[in-house]
């Protein structure tokens, strides 16, 4: 089984269980036809970051309350913000099996997941290679992880411009348009701190400073 299989199967929420035959051909066929009419786009600007105190800071314009935020860009003088999507045929898809095959949504939902991660991560790679010698780069950090809230989602579409851009929009609840959207920020900093580029949910190190959850960031 291939990564991108293993990470679907993650999502799918099987954990450390095997997945029969059927299923895993159902995931290789979710993927082709994702890939068919996936459109991934996506948008990057730097701000400079300025620390107000433990739980506020100035990214460009936009004023965030957030410790678990703050905890992830501590150490970081400006940070990439970014806006991407697979775009709304993503959607399409699986609205059109919704009706049809509920058990075929489900596994295309998480093939989907597994996409958008994977085309983030290029990004990342692609930013990184944009940085000075002596800069590196922390994980991603979405709203909705920890305290830093969902209702950012409205001020960052705004300071990107990206329903114009990429054709990003918001729901009434704060929630992206297409679907299969994100956007994050990525610290940059001059401490050499390696963050795993696929984010704390699959990296081992639990003791980490400006990792995700409860006790990290």
């Amino acid at each position: 089984m291939d990564i991108r299989t293993k990470e679907a199967v993650r999502y799918l929420g099987y954990g450390n269980r095997a997945i029969d035959e059927q299923t895993e051909e159902l995931i290789r066929d979710s993927f082709k036809e994702l890939e068919q009419v996936s459109r991934a786009k996506f948008i990057y600007r730097i701000f400079e970051i300025s620390e107000l105190n433990s739980d506020e800071l100035m990214i460009g314009t936009m004023k965030v309350y957030s410790k678990h935020l703050c905890k992830n860009l501590k150490g970081c003088h400006a940070a990439f913000l970014i806006c991407a999507t697979l775009g709304a045929g993503v959607d399409m898809l699986m609205k059109r099996y919704t009706v049809t095959n509920m058990a075929k949504t489900a596994v295309l939902q998480a093939c989907a997941t597994t996409l958008l991660e994977e085309y983030c991560d290029n990004i990342q790679k692609q930013l990184a290679d944009m940085l000075e010698h002596n800069e590196y780069l922390r994980a991603r950090f979405s709203p909705g992880y920890g305290d830093f809230s969902i209702t950012y989602q409205k001020e960052i579409l705004r300071m990107m411009n990206a329903s114009k851009e990429i054709g990003l929009s918001l729901t009434d609840g704060y929630m992206l348009t297409p679907t299969k959207s994100i956007t994050a920020l990525i610290g940059i900093t001059n401490e050499k701190i390696i963050c795993h580029a696929s984010g704390c949910e699959v990296c081992s190190k639990i003791d980490c400073t400006f990792r995700r959850g409860e006790t990290g960031c």
